[in-house]
């Protein structure tokens, strides 16, 4: 009975026009093009110098602002006032003043990020030089200090973004089709017809999950092989331990897709209700900022949201090259919170027999 449940589930993807594509597409979209934009790297920051020294050591920090990559020089002002001018115009993000051997940094904070980045960077510069300066006067023997990177020795910031979108492409493609599903045969008028044959609530809701744990398995090999083909990366962990966690997830947005057009009865209102959940769990996830820079109240969700398990375990795996002993607390989290998810949209599933 399953067998052709599922068959027919199968020939709804098929039929729609748009559907296939969209599975196509999508992971494909998403994996060639969201690692370039989604990076939280603050660069293009135009900074003003105010040299009222006009030494030569002032002169050499200049070089190393115009030289860096993340900053623009915006040229040498004259006076703070007219460095500041720049400021209010928007033309400049931050001001350096070289006054007497002392070192003065304004930011522009109407972007927070960019204005705390960017005077970080700016810092960063002005102690190096300033310590490089003590070293060479007082000792030349003594060396600097060194940093010896564990993982993502290249502080490549694809690596660690592109494990997080699997996350994302397994949201949208297990979690919002599901929802439509149902609600979609609500209203046609076909989930009539399947509530007066003799099918189990266990063999309906099964033959509606297994499709898209398929879909899962086709789009995380996708995302994988553009991660390889495209950005030369490859997990440092088992591939298996990837699609685990891959299905593990997808258990979860997929009952939780169905849970909510079991309680839907239009298209419109299953999508509010999806989206609202959806924009929840991904921002409390951990995807792009860290989870203990949280409020408290905030970070206690993250005990019972399953993206944060899965970001954190598909990085440990796909980085650090963890194994099942390393990520064994994220998955069973992940399995008891998408066997209690399945099995709360088999009970909310009302079949009139």
């Amino acid at each position: 009975m399953i067998k052709y449940l599922i068959q027919k589930e199968f020939l709804q993807i098929r039929r729609n026009a748009f559907l296939p594509r969209l599975i196509v597409l999508f992971p494909i979209v998403i994996m060639c093009v969201m690692p370039w934009v989604m990076q939280m790297e603050v660069k293009n920051v135009v900074v003003d110098v105010v040299d009222i020294d006009r030494t030569v050591e002032s002169q050499r920090i200049v070089q190393k602002i115009a030289s860096s990559n993340y900053f623009i020089f915006g040229g040498q002002k004259a006076t703070y006032a007219e460095a500041m001018k720049d400021i209010e115009k928007g033309r400049a993000d931050v001001i350096l003043e070289i006054r007497d051997g002392k070192f003065l940094i304004a930011a522009n904070a109407v972007n927070g990020t960019k204005g705390a980045m960017g005077s970080a960077y700016l810092s960063q510069i002005v102690s190096a030089h300033s310590a490089a300066e003590t070293i060479g006067a007082s000792s030349p023997a003594v060396g600097g200090t060194s940093t010896l990177l564990l993982y993502n020795k290249g502080q490549n910031y694809k690596l660690f973004m592109i494990p997080a979108l699997f996350a994302i492409v397994m949201m949208l493609m297990t979690g919002f089709l599901p929802t439509l599903n149902i609600v979609g045969e609500k209203e046609a008028g076909t989930i009539e017809q399947i509530n007066v044959t003799p099918v189990s609530k266990w063999s309906f809701i099964l033959a509606k999950l297994i499709p898209y744990w398929l879909i899962a398995l086709f789009v995380i090999t996708v995302c994988l092989l553009l991660a390889w083909l495209v950005y030369g990366i490859t997990p440092a962990g088992p591939v298996w331990l990837i699609y685990v966690l891959a299905m593990l997830l997808a258990l979860f947005f997929s009952s939780f897709g169905l849970i909510i057009s079991n309680y839907s009865d239009t298209m419109q209102q299953a999508m509010f209700v999806m989206w609202f959940f959806v924009v929840c769990i991904l921002l409390l996830s951990g995807l792009f900022t860290p989870t203990r820079s949280m409020p408290e109240w905030a970070y206690l969700t993250t005990y019972v949201n399953p993206m944060h398990y899965f970001i954190d375990a598909i990085r440990t795996v796909f980085i650090r090259g963890g194994n099942v002993q390393h990520i064994a607390h994220q998955l069973l989290a992940l399995t008891a919170i998408g066997t209690f998810m399945a099995v709360w949209a088999v009970q909310s599933y009302k079949k009139n027999s």
